[in-house]
């Protein structure tokens, strides 16, 4: 069972930049990342997706230009780099593994059957 471990959230003013982390148990094997988020009473969103096989990355179309992600294959580690944050960025952001084909990731959380136990961003001046 592979397991994932999120950090690196906390309370950031609107306009910073945060660096969240993921660490996965077991990096080979398992294609794709995926980032998602969820926001008290909304529901839960993708945000980026990472391809270990390719370094392929998506992001959703709306958060382009100020998400990206890559990785350190060396700790078995994740990144989520998040720029010029906005209040409507607050919320629990999560990482999930699933395995994908060749360079591919989603944004489709029921694609993910492991995940971590989130990181909570605040974006508050």
């Amino acid at each position: 069972q592979v397991q994932l471990v999120e950090s690196g959230g906390g309370l950031v003013q609107p306009g910073g930049s945060l660096r969240l982390s993921c660490v996965i148990s077991e990096f080979s094997g398992y294609y794709s990342i995926g980032w998602f988020r969820q926001a008290p009473g909304k529901e839960r969103e993708g945000v980026n997706c990472f391809s270990s096989t390719d370094g392929n990355t998506h992001t959703a179309e709306s958060l382009k230009g100020r998400f990206t992600s890559s990785a350190d294959y060396a700790v078995n580690t994740v990144y989520l780099q998040i720029n010029d944050l906005k209040p409507e960025d607050t919320a629990v952001y999560s990482c999930a593994a699933g395995r994908f084909p060749y360079g591919f990731c989603s944004l489709e959380p029921l694609q993910y059957p492991h995940w971590g136990q989130g990181t909570q961003v605040t974006v508050s001046s």
